[in-house]
């Protein structure tokens, strides 16, 4: 047994074991642990362990010195072995229903999940910018707020300001993110991002070729910093822990920066590139019918987790055009199932079910459907049908219509209408209604077993 892999046996014995850490992590130097009950940590005996350099308590944690390099090595191995203890009865139901739920879940899903949690964090920007765009939407125009825009364009300035600037970082912030979600040093997630988006970038001159800053967006981002990602930890495991703090950063950077200009960050242009001209000729050519099948289907892909797939391209659209064509249109898949609950509310005859549906309508209507989805129409399953078919209908109204929004995701339902370019918040409000009417029509007609009492 090699001197780390011994370390990470004894601090997991003096621990106390898997069942009384809450939480495990690293910097640079320290093992940082959160327990459950203290009485189970046998301090003394940590303290004096052969490599722990020292100790220090903040707050709740319990921080271990064990040297710069060392510190990611010990706590990674502390990982492997538990995910290697020999298993109990609890972990045997836990792995079959792990089991159970991988084998029926749609392809891709659990990479799709992972490229979800890079953007769910930036749903608050999201929702203030969108919000705040709105506001100076509202107050540009003479007919609500006279002559504001006029005597106060100080205030609409900084309100621009105010609403832009989660896009003036929006790459760091995905470099962050995706450092964390792929086990990287978030700060050089932050620095490749920000290498891809430097200005400087413009005045170098490659194989006759300018480069472009920011090429590729979010996905040129995505992408290296993944490859940034695996660099550091090959290095880590390589290199001797008294010069892997100094040295894999280093190495990092320039193997990882030189990668990303040379084929990555190319490779992502011509993805994102492809992406944005797929999704404006399936709009401008398909009209209708794509936004009828895209919002029709956007149900059934929730319920699969494949629409977590959609997140970078919302990204996309409004980083190269401005505004996000496609939000409105998957929007009227929950407005459909407003429709369809209202048509299973005057239905019903079971108490129980008329509480539930009035208790999941108001927030239902603000873009929240889970509640409608998930207690109203799929238990039913006609009424599910019902809301997909009239959130195509709201689909293909506002693809004809081309409405669009400014933000990427995040709200939906009726707010979502503060956020909607100029000149278009009629259609998609009448979108929304007719959509409502669709839903509850088509459920109305399709019909559903009232459930007993």
């Amino acid at each position: 047994m090699d001197k780390t892999t011994a370390l990470a046996t004894e601090l997991l014995a003096g621990i106390g074991g898997e069942a009384n850490i809450s939480k495990l992590e690293n910097c640079m130097t320290r093992v940082r642990v959160e327990v459950k009950d203290e009485q189970q940590l046998m301090l003394a005996e940590l303290r004096n362990l052969d490599g722990i350099k020292g100790y220090i308590k903040q707050g709740e944690q319990h921080q271990f010195i064990v040297g710069p390099g060392a510190a990611a090595k010990v706590v990674d191995c502390m990982r492997s072995l538990l995910s290697e203890r020999p298993a109990t009865a609890q972990d045997e139901i836990a792995r079959n229903k792990a089991a159970a739920k991988a084998r029926y879940a749609a392809p891709m899903s659990e990479a799709l999940k992972k490229l979800a949690a890079v953007f769910i964090p930036l749903i608050p920007a999201f929702i203030a910018s969108g919000l705040i765009t709105g506001i100076i939407n509202l107050l540009k125009r003479p007919d609500i707020a006279g002559e504001f825009a006029v005597h106060y364009p100080n205030v609409l300035g900084l309100l621009g300001i105010f609403g832009s600037a989660v896009f003036a970082i929006m790459n760091i912030l995905v470099g962050v993110n995706a450092a964390r979600v792929f086990g990287g040093s978030l700060a050089m997630g932050g620095v490749m991002a920000g290498i891809l988006t430097s200005p400087a970038l413009a005045q170098i001159v490659l194989f006759g070729e300018p480069l472009q800053p920011g090429r590729g967006g979010v996905i040129a981002v995505l992408l290296v910093v993944a490859l940034m990602c695996w660099v550091e930890r090959r290095l880590r495991a390589w290199l001797p822990e008294s010069v892997e703090l100094i040295v894999n950063p280093l190495l990092t950077t320039l193997i990882t920066a030189s990668l990303a200009i040379l084929i990555v960050q190319p490779l992502g242009g011509y993805i994102s590139d492809a992406i944005v001209l797929g999704v404006n000729v399936a709009l401008e050519q398909g009209g209708l019918l794509v936004g009828a099948l895209l919002s029709g289907f956007f149900l059934p892909l929730v319920l699969s987790g494949l629409h977590q797939g959609l997140v970078p391209i919302h990204v996309e659209m409004v980083q190269a055009h401005g505004n996000n064509p496609l939000l409105p249109i998957l929007a009227m898949a929950g407005v459909g199932q407003v429709g369809a609950a209202l048509a299973v509310l005057l239905r019903t005859r079971n108490a129980r079910l008329k509480k539930v549906i009035k208790g999941a309508l108001p927030v239902g209507i603000l873009g929240i459907g889970e509640p409608l989805i998930f207690g109203v129409t799929l238990p039913l399953g006609k009424p599910f049908l019902g809301a997909c078919l009239g959130g195509a209908v709201g689909g293909a109204l506002i693809s004809y219509w081309k409405v669009a929004t400014v933000i990427t995701f995040g709200i939906s339902g009726l707010p979502l209408a503060l956020t909607i370019i100029a000149g278009k918040v009629m259609f998609y409000l009448m979108g929304c209604l007719i959509t409502v009417l669709a839903g509850f029509i088509f459920t109305w007609i399709l019909g559903f077993t009232d459930p007993e009492e």
